[in-house]
């Protein structure tokens, strides 16, 4: 990948987000539910790739429907998607009710509370809200006897004027878990309390276990980014690419250590690169090799190198020994992820998943989106 002037000028790492690859994505996504709308969750900046160029390339694919966490974000997404409708998952702060109304986003109401404040502020004008109704996970959501009671007082609901019910699956990464069932039970039961209103479930492992969970509306999220999602999604593809600069080239004796606390001896006369991004840029510290056990992954032209010792605030360290000469040279950039080194490979040395790499990425980082 060439460098530019406005990516990679006196910064350490880049990383470049392909939003063709982000609609490719949204499309095979919405080929698995065809009879419902899919939408897109692009919450906490489109997982780390860039809210308002996500957003748009997602509307331009022809996603209508999109779920943030909090008001502020809606407001960021709003001038990317001026006509499409934007939920608010984590409900409604009546602190921000003006938001709320001036760029025309719908709240998911998930508690009796929150349903008396939205009642007490909206009007007729403002976007119809969701209901969240919890159905075995314990954390957002009316309980189902909640909902039951809300839906026995008609002329509350009329009043709402809810235009989604929903709830959220917890185990839909574990196809054979049984509270997949239960839920699935559970949110049919649902939504024969509120006939006539449009039904999700669905996140992206859960379009993977059959029409049972798609409804009217599904939405994806990690999937979108082609980062694992349960069972494996084909075809999906990597959307962000993580590279850091190499600032240093040396050579390590045999015996030698390299990086803190002696982590990682040699065991051969070795040429390892420096590469000018750390934890401090979201790369997780866990990634890193000791001679307890070998780390991550890294890629030069598409040749896989080994990590070498620990990975620190700024910088990390790669064996580069078996790449021909050259190659490893100063001012050459490294794949830390992307299409050679998947970003669920890097996670799973660092004892996480996916969706913490993306999301935690840093603000130092040199960030462009091609198409």
């Amino acid at each position: 990948m060439n460098d530019d002037a406005t990516h990679g000028r006196g910064v350490g790492g880049r990383l470049t987000v392909d939003l063709a690859a982000l609609a490719a994505n949204w499309r095979a996504l919405a080929a698995l539910a065809p009879s419902a709308e899919t939408g897109a969750a692009v919450k906490a900046d489109a997982y780390g790739h860039g809210l308002a160029a996500a957003g748009d390339a997602l509307r331009s694919a022809g996603c209508r429907t999109f779920f943030v966490a909090l008001p502020a974000e809606g407001a960021t997404l709003r001038a990317a998607v001026p006509q499409a409708t934007i939920y608010v998952l984590n409900g409604y702060f009546a602190d921000a009710a003006e938001t709320y109304r001036r760029e025309r986003l719908r709240p998911v109401l998930g508690g009796p509370e929150e349903i008396d404040a939205w009642l007490a502020a909206a009007s007729p004008a403002d976007e119809p809200p969701a209901l969240h109704v919890d159905t075995g996970m314990n954390r957002l959501g009316l309980s189902f006897d909640e909902a039951a009671a809300l839906s026995a007082e008609r002329p509350r609901v009329e009043r709402l004027r809810p235009a989604l019910v929903m709830s959220h699956l917890s185990c839909a990464d574990s196809a054979e878990h049984p509270l997949n069932r239960l839920q699935i039970e559970r949110f049919r039961a649902v939504r024969a309390l509120f006939p006539g209103v449009a039904g999700s479930l669905s996140n992206s492992a859960g379009l993977q276990l059959g029409p049972a969970t798609h409804h009217d509306l599904t939405r994806p999220g990690i999937a979108l980014y082609g980062a694992r999602a349960g069972n494996a999604l084909s075809p999906l593809r990597p959307v962000a690419t993580l590279e850091g600069r190499i600032v240093r080239v040396r050579t390590v004796r045999a015996g030698e250590w390299v990086g803190y606390g002696a982590a990682f001896e040699a065991r051969r006369d070795s040429v390892i690169a420096i590469v000018s991004v750390g934890y401090a840029d979201g790369y997780i510290r866990r990634s890193g090799a000791s001679d307890a056990g070998s780390g991550a992954s890294a890629a030069i032209d598409g040749q896989r190198v080994p990590l070498a010792g620990r990975v620190s605030m700024d910088l990390l360290a790669v064996d580069v020994t078996d790449l021909p000469a050259g190659s490893a040279r100063p001012g050459a950039w490294v794949e830390l992820f992307g299409s050679t080194i998947p970003v669920d490979e890097v996670a799973d040395h660092a004892g996480t998943i996916g969706y913490e790499l993306l999301t935690g990425l840093g603000s130092r980082l040199a960030r462009r989106c091609i198409e």
